[in-house]
């Protein structure tokens, strides 16, 4: 897709393989040797993004990559929620998180892949319509 993904993101992805957190999230980066699927299932959520986005009664408009500022996929969960990057500001280090709740809920996290996990599982995230999730990591 032509992009410099997050630094944190990327070490997550060389330091653990693919993993699910609490039986709710899934995260994995693309498997070595096979990057060149990751921009097509990337597009293929970025379709349900822009479909969830015209039912959405927003205040401020969103849109998707490569919009500028737009939403990019970097994970789900197995109850039907989007975990994405807004794209703004002068590089991939300032870009922040959007979740997409399958409730209908669209919410911004002000910080990177790697703390919005972290606050995740330990509780101190507010959940805005997720469930809470254990730290049981099961690799994928």
């Amino acid at each position: 897709m032509g992009l410099a993904l997050p630094a944190d993101y990327k070490l997550l992805c060389e330091l653990f393989p693919a993993f699910e957190l609490g039986n709710f999230m899934a995260f994995g980066g693309p498997d070595p040797g096979h990057e060149h699927l990751w921009p097509k299932g990337a597009r293929e959520e970025l379709d349900i993004i822009d479909e969830w986005l015209g039912y959405a009664n927003l205040t401020v408009p969103m849109h998707t990559y490569p919009a500028p500022g737009g939403l990019l996929p970097w994970s789900t969960s197995n109850e039907g929620d989007i975990f994405l990057w807004s794209t703004g500001g002068e590089g991939s280090e300032e870009w922040t998180v959007t979740v997409a709740s399958r409730n209908g809920a669209w919410w911004h996290y002000d910080g990177g892949v790697a703390q919005f996990m972290a606050d995740l599982v330990s509780g101190r995230l507010e959940l805005w319509g997720l469930p809470s999730v254990s730290c049981e990591v099961n690799a994928r």
